[in-house]
């Protein structure tokens, strides 16, 4: 069994290629559109060398209506941060993840918490995992995407909200953490990312993920037809 597929490539074009609800769950950051790959702060993020490789456009806009479609269509359930700058593509939901950055912190001079969408009917979840600067309740993590999240924290949301053996879909995989996650708790990924320098970050950091496993890697290079793929044969027509 293929445990994990990575493409290069825009997300639009890979998931044009998908069949329906071939996936179980996508878990996705995407761009927000506020330029915050051209911003820096005192902690140096904005200058990390794989982003003086990369465009520095990736977050100048956010993604059209016509992504939120396909990722609705080739998944059975969604998981998307920064919902309040898609909320008119997405329905209401009772369920929301919280993402508190600061516990038990005095005040510091950073976003306090992170929501994400969940297509999930049932309560909300908070997830308390310290994130400022430094200060770090995944100090195994290295922040090389200006968004990354730690990895404590999608690994709670991917236990919580998937089981072993499901499919999960990152079509804006950045430096990989979600795929990172999947390898460590026995899901499946497929990661999407279009900008080179973190594709291959992400590509190194999932295959030694899945490697502890065993899993098999298997590197794709752009989108097209995705069908015949091991990963979507169980899934897609003329699977076995």
């Amino acid at each position: 069994m293929t445990n994990y597929q990575l493409h290069h490539g825009d997300c639009l074009d890979v998931m044009a290629g998908m069949v329906a609800e071939s996936v179980d769950c996508v878990v996705t950051d995407p761009p927000y559109g506020i330029a915050i790959s051209r911003n820096s702060n005192k902690f140096g993020v904005a200058t990390d060398r794989s982003r003086k490789a990369s465009s520095h456009t990736w977050d100048d806009t956010i993604p059209g209506a016509e992504v939120f479609s396909e990722m609705f269509r080739v998944s059975m359930d969604q998981i998307i941060f920064g919902f309040n700058y898609f909320m008119e593509y997405l329905h209401s939901s009772p369920c929301y993840i919280v993402w508190d950055k600061r516990g038990s912190m005095p005040y510091v001079p950073f976003t306090p918490t992170e929501i994400a969408w969940t297509s999930f009917d049932r309560m909300p979840k908070k997830y308390t995992v310290v994130n400022h600067g430094f200060i770090k309740d995944s100090p195994e993590d290295r922040t090389v995407h200006p968004t990354q999240k730690p990895l404590l924290l999608m690994e709670h949301i991917v236990r919580d909200f998937t089981r072993p053996g499901d499919t999960i879909l990152d079509p804006f995989m950045g430096s990989g953490t979600t795929g990172v996650a999947c390898g460590h708790l026995g899901r499946r990924f497929v990661g999407i990312e279009l900008d080179e320098g973190y594709f291959k970050i992400a590509e190194k950091r999932i295959r030694d993920a899945y490697a502890m496993g065993a899993g098999e890697f298997r590197a794709l290079d752009g989108g097209g037809d995705m069908v015949g793929l091991p990963l979507f044969d169980e899934f897609g027509e003329g699977g076995e």
